[in-house]
């Protein structure tokens, strides 16, 4: 018999992508904030100490370059990267925020989009997933991503750096093999990595910390960091069909958080419902119009459910409480696994 291979891996805050999405959805948060309105659709790329941000933006919150380059370096210190951090490893492997080089190129929201958008619309199209898995202890989410998430959250910025990576694979849904990258100056004991990783997938998995042998140069230093490039971390994992594009830096009218929010709610409520021990969802939304066509499918990705929903986006933001500053604690914990049944 065949066996049941699942993978997964998970990013922390301070890995260069996801330190572009958090400073995407800090930036957005200060809109939010100040007018729930705000239309804000923001990327950002970081290398080194220069950080670029671009996009297009439309509200009553009339910030300055000024200001909106001292939220990203806000954010950046936020994750972790101070002076003090910077000290441990040597200001040629890590960046501190306070050092950030912030370029901006932010225009107002296409008129043609902001018709749709001004008629109680979405403001973009596309498909977008969910999934739910019978596992409360989990968070209902698959156990793989889970185990990487919960382990990669665990020791970041306690057992060595910030910029963490982990990777664990699941055969019949037992951790096989478990991945960690995490910087650690060279007179850091890696016994402590080892330690957390054992006490999490057990100690018949298979560890690797660092394979390359050494990890300490790291975050935008050691790699160039862009919004929207984590999409599978941001979701779950391997375990899932992704639609929609990132979920971070972008109003909830855009439909790429909310949509994605709410064909997970839609997924958890279909295995509730029928009582499956997986569910999948599909939701496909137009551009500049309210309707959506929800599909439910069960493991093996038979249909179970089918409808078409006209709600106007502003009632599935407010259900779903997207219509606050609360992207950037979000994009920190993670999408899902925190909703109750």
């Amino acid at each position: 018999m065949a066996k049941k291979i699942q993978s997964s891996e998970y990013c922390t805050l301070g890995h260069p992508d996801r330190t572009c999405d958090y400073i995407a959805s800090y930036i957005l948060d200060r809109y939010m904030a100040a007018d729930r309105n705000s239309r804000v659709a923001l990327e950002v790329q970081l290398k080194d100490e220069f950080c670029t941000i671009s996009g297009e933006v439309t509200s009553n919150a009339r910030f300055g370059t000024d200001e909106i380059a001292a939220f990203a370096r806000e954010a950046v210190e936020k994750i972790g990267y101070t002076p003090e951090y910077q000290a441990k490893f040597g200001a040629a492997n890590v960046v501190a925020g306070q050092e950030l080089v912030v370029e901006t190129h932010i225009s107002h929201q296409s008129g043609d989009i902001a018709q749709g958008v001004n008629r109680d619309s979405w403001g973009d199209q596309g498909i977008f997933w969910g999934l739910a898995v019978d596992e409360p202890k989990m968070g209902y989410l698959p156990k793989d991503y889970w185990l990487a998430r919960k382990l990669g959250q665990g020791i970041a910025g306690k057992l060595g750096g910030l910029d963490v990576k982990t990777l664990v694979t699941l055969e019949d849904g037992k951790p096989v093999e478990c991945y960690v990258a995490i910087p650690l100056t060279p007179g850091d004991d890696d016994a402590p990595v080892f330690a957390a990783a054992k006490a999490m997938v057990g100690e018949d998995c298979r560890i690797v910390v660092n394979g390359t042998g050494r990890y300490v140069t790291h975050g935008s230093v050691g790699d160039c960091g862009t919004t929207g490039r984590k999409l599978v971390v941001d979701f779950y994992g391997g375990n899932s069909r992704i639609g929609g594009g990132s979920p971070w830096g972008k109003d909830p009218t855009k439909a790429d958080v909310t949509l994605n929010v709410y064909a997970r709610r839609c997924a958890l409520e279909g295995m509730k419902r029928y009582g499956l021990p997986e569910m999948r969802c599909a939701i496909s939304c137009c551009i500049g119009r309210r309707d959506i066509r929800v599909s439910l499918f069960d493991r093996e990705m038979n249909l179970v459910e089918e409808r078409i929903e006209s709600d106007p986006a502003s009632h599935v933001i407010e259900l779903l409480g997207l219509d606050k500053p609360v992207y950037a604690d979000t994009c920190a914990r993670g999408l899902f696994g925190y909703e109750t049944l």
